[in-house]
């Protein structure tokens, strides 16, 4: 870094600018400031953007004459002249057309957004103003395309045009260039870790395959959130709000969420900014207490496996039969108790999660311009510490979560050079079905409580003379024996409950606690340059990546137990820009090579056309090629974690050996109930020594013969037109992806003793039971394809209202019969419809915005479980208030005020409405 920071400084000392600064106002055409409008010089990305009062301040290294240009969005764009320096200038915009708005996210270049070669979603200061969401980031869900899966009250994720999780690793989000996804995890905990809404500049969104230009992990879409630079954004900005979550499991529950920021250019050289946030409310409740493996079962079966009950996973067959020949009970040879599927009582996820929500975050940046021009230094440091809820292959309690992010940034108008390192520390998380299945373990082991429940109901049968029970018989006997092996149970709330739960959440042996560690971390270093101003024939730039891994959850969640684990990717690319036909067609076409340690190295290419159909650039017709790809996660490569119902077992070839662990099952055999011996497993079992769990469920056990995970591949083609005809705005795109080797995970079943195809000992233990589930990571060998289209409509109506309508389409298929165990995930609806009505100035200072989201019913797939989620219709709406002379702004609004609860996948909490009431300070 020091050698790449020497050549810098000597070639930008080598060279000197001539400096113009210009002032100015941008108002609209009712002589209304317009903030957060940006201003630029034509031809270059040199620009500013105006604070709340539309004032400006724009310092070039050119000498007049020059043009400048102000835009906003909903608003048309204008240019002056500038012939002098220290001119003052006074931009009027006339509402009309966001076809002007600049995004720099989709070429990494300043561009036009019609001229941008993808479809390409914006959010800015404004959009954040008239959001009728309760926060910035979950108003991102009102825009085209995008889905926003509800995890807990302070983590949501991203994802566009299918294939997504809670997990979402196929989503890239970037914040001020730093990938701010956990180094354990693998993907962005929503903006636990991000930006206060206070800081927002601009965010971009990006649908689709991304890798071209930006790596492996833009697989599905690539989301840009930019803070406000302090040079340009100074002074003292704060807001207060709060409210009311309400749902009708939780009941109504008071939220608050404060946040200030402060920023000040000191000179022209120097500027630093600091804000902070911090968000307390309570959580959305899981209380689905259906049965797991009989949906519609009751907790009276002896077997009950609720869905957020934990602890209850715990189970085995006890045939009642053979155990009574053992007791000493009278019983006949005709008795006929049978055979009985018993599981543990376990506790709800409201006994194990305190459901307290909260998220805390800074962000502070000292920006230095040592030549008081473009060439600008940063140093930034992004922390974040918070509660939130994470469903994964269990549901995890985040508890005190902590995650840091630093870099060092040197840029100007060409070029960037950055590296930043992110760390986190896993605080108090916990496993909650662990905790259930521990806290049970804790006061009486698994053995003894099974004994204990043969012995009730043998006594409330065979001790009574009832030999043959009827359906009642049996009903009482189950009870009976359930409140004999529930003696000394403890219940919570009680101080004896509360020490187990302190003991086992603290405890991250999994065979006996339920801590989550984790203190991973990602370095990574990204530069880019731009050659245009040195080429005249065609724009050119170059960039590169590289990042390291280095994996430490002390083997709690990687095979990490003798220490890090460390591995390597890298990347470069190039891209090329072209105008041709009277700068009536952009060519752009990109480059990029990227090479993970493991695996061989990936070539990325991007090919796109953006046509202006007509002289004044209103009809913009798009159409691009472009494959991506994405590597295994860290997870898919080293995870060795014991997840109850399986074992995850990451495929690196190092990893299978690196695994070891022991099988905890219980069976029966002969006359008595035994715990089963210990017995030591492998990770190369699972992917070499297993049964097809479907053949297993068919009653033809065949060997699984899992393949090692490799890079998944995309080949995606996209079309859309970017246009105003009359007075609506129109952005319309359709798009069809075709999978290779699609990443995905196998469940199987490794025997406890023989080998996979001996017909004898394997199969015997199959049928005892004796056999320890895998989940393992490969890729599907089936041909899977997703297609769909979305269309956006924006317009004034009824004398000035914004009104904005899009729908999306969403669809997938596979050769099920080549791969008939793979579940694709593909967790989208086919069809989903949004609208947006509302004025910003209805009256003066005063503003309303209703918001309208519906989609039918889908089907979600995932290793916490699979279900269809309803239909959802739902309605956000909030009216604001202005007082110029304060910089104030009052809010009242409210998400889902129709109250109806729903889920974003089975099991997760039921999301009900939020009421909130903010008033926010710009100065």
């Amino acid at each position: 870094m020091r050698t790449i920071l020497s050549i810098l400084l000597m070639f930008c000392c080598g060279i000197t600018f001539a400096q113009t600064t210009i002032t100015g106002t941008v108002v609209d055409n009712n002589n209304i400031p317009i903030p957060s409008a940006n201003v630029i010089v034509i031809g270059t990305s040199s620009g500013t953007v105006t604070d709340f009062d539309g004032n400006f301040n724009l310092t070039v290294n050119q000498n007049p004459p020059f043009t400048i240009q102000a835009s906003s969005i909903g608003f048309e764009s204008t240019t002056q002249e500038v012939t002098a320096n220290n001119q003052n200038i006074n931009f009027v915009l006339n509402e009309g057309t966001a076809l002007d708005e600049v995004v720099v996210s989709a070429s990494r270049t300043p561009e036009r957004i019609r001229e941008s070669p993808v479809t390409v979603e914006r959010l800015d200061a404004k959009g954040i103003k008239t959001s009728s969401s309760a926060t910035f980031f979950d108003s991102l869900e009102n825009l085209k395309g995008v889905d926003m899966n509800t995890n807990s009250l302070t983590f949501k994720s991203v994802n566009t045009r299918g294939f997504a999780g809670f997990a979402n690793t196929r989503f890239m989000q970037l914040v001020d260039g730093m990938d701010n996804s956990s180094p354990a995890l693998n993907f962005a905990l929503g903006n636990l870790l991000g930006m206060s809404e206070l800081d927002v500049n601009t965010v971009e969104l990006l649908p689709g395959a991304s890798s071209a230009l930006y790596g492996a992990n833009a697989f599905n879409g690539i989301m840009f959130m930019t803070s406000k630079n302090p040079f340009d954004h100074t002074g003292v900005s704060t807001y207060v709000k709060t409210g009311l979550t309400s749902s009708d499991n939780a009941g109504d529950n008071q939220f608050y969420d404060i946040g200030v920021r402060v920023a000040n250019k000191f000179s022209d050289a120097f500027a630093a900014k600091a804000s902070v946030s911090y968000l307390k409310g309570t959580e959305w409740y899981a209380t689905d207490y259906t049965d797991y493996n009989n949906r519609g079962w009751t907790r009276e079966n002896p077997g009950y496996d609720g869905l957020n009950v934990y602890g209850d996973e715990v189970a085995t067959t006890l045939d009642m039969d053979n155990i009574a020949s053992t007791n000493a009970f009278p019983i006949p040879l005709a008795s006929n108790y049978g055979k009985h599927y018993i599981s543990r009582t376990g506790y709800n996820e409201s006994d194990l999660i305190d459901y307290e929500a909260e998220s805390l975050k800074a962000d502070f940046a000292l920006h230095f311009k040592p030549w008081k021009n473009d060439f600008e230094i940063v140093l930034n440091s992004k922390v974040g510490r918070g509660n939130t809820i994470y469903q994964g292959a269990n549901r995890y309690s985040i508890k005190d979560f902590f995650m840091q992010q630093h870099k060092l940034e040197l840029r100007n108008d060409n070029f960037f050079v950055r590296g930043y390192v992110t760390a986190e520390k896993a605080g108090n998380s916990f496993d909650s079905r662990f905790a259930g299945i521990n806290i049970n373990r804790f006061w009486k082991p698994d053995q003894k409580w099974f004994e204990d429940y043969a012995a009730g109901f043998l006594g409330a049968t065979a001790g009574q003379g009832i030999f043959d029970p009827n359906e009642a018989q049996l009903a009482q006997a189950h009870a009976t024996a359930r409140a004999n092996a529930d003696s000394g149970r403890l219940i919570p709330g009680t101080p004896q409950f509360e020490r187990a739960f302190d003991i086992v959440t603290a405890d991250p042996d999994l065979a006996t606690g339920a801590k989550f560690q984790d203190a991973s971390k990602i370095y990574h270093a990204d530069a880019n340059y731009n050659f245009a101003h040195l080429v005249d024939f065609v724009d050119i730039m170059a960039g590169g990546s590289f990042r390291q891994y280095s994996l430490n959850s002390f083997g709690t969640i990687y095979t990490d137990n003798d220490g890090p684990i460390n591995y390597n990717e890298y990347g470069a690319y190039v891209q090329l820009q072209k105008k041709l036909l009277e700068e009536r067609l952009k060519f752009t076409g990109s480059l990029r090579y990227d090479k993970s340690e493991f695996f061989d190295g990936f070539v990325s290419p991007r090919i796109s056309f953006v046509y202006a159909a007509d002289e004044l650039k209103n009809h913009n017709i798009r159409g691009s090629f472009q494959s991506g790809f994405r590597n295994p996660t860290t997870q898919d490569l080293f995870i060795g974690l014991q997840a109850g119902r399986a074992i995850l077992v990451g495929s690196a070839p190092a990893n299978l050996d690196r695994y070891t662990g022991t099988s905890s099952q219980l069976s029966t055999t002969g006359q008595a109930i035994t715990g089963s011996a210990t017995v030591p497993l492998n990770g190369g079992d699972a992917y070499s020594n297993a049964f097809d769990l479907t053949s297993v469920n068919n009653g033809a056990p065949v060997a699984a013969n899992v393949a090692l995970v490799k890079p998944e591949h995309v080949s995606a083609f996209e079309l859309g037109y970017r246009g105003r005809v009359s007075k609506f705005n129109i952005d319309l795109s359709a798009y069809y992806n075709k999978y290779k080797d699609f990443i995905s995970t196998r469940t199987v079943l490794t025997p406890l003793y023989g080998e996979v195809g001996d017909n004898s000992y394997s199969l015997l233990a199959l049928q005892n039971g004796d056999f320890q589930p895998y989940q393992t990571y490969t890729n599907s060998k089936a041909d899977i394809n997703s297609y769909g289209a979305s269309i956006g409509v924006d317009t004034k109506v009824l004398n000035g209202f914004d009104f904005g309508l899009n729908y999306t389409y969403a669809q997938f298929d596979f050769d099920e019969a080549t791969d008939p165990d793979f579940e694709p995930g593909f967790n989208t609806p086919e069809h989903k419809v949004k609208a947006s009505f509302g004025k910003t100035e209805l009256f003066q200072n005063f503003g309303f915005n209703v918001n309208w989201r519906w989609n039918d019913k889908y089907l979600w797939q995932s290793t916490f479980h699979n279900g269809y989620i309803p239909a959802r219709n739902l309605i956000d709406a909030q009216i604001n208030y202005t007082i110029p002379k304060w910089k104030s702004t009052f809010k009242v609004g409210g998400s889902n005020i129709l109250g109806h609860d729903y889920v974003s996948a089975p099991g997760s909490g039921a999301v009900g409405a939020q009421y909130f009431i903010s008033w926010t300070i710009n100065q």
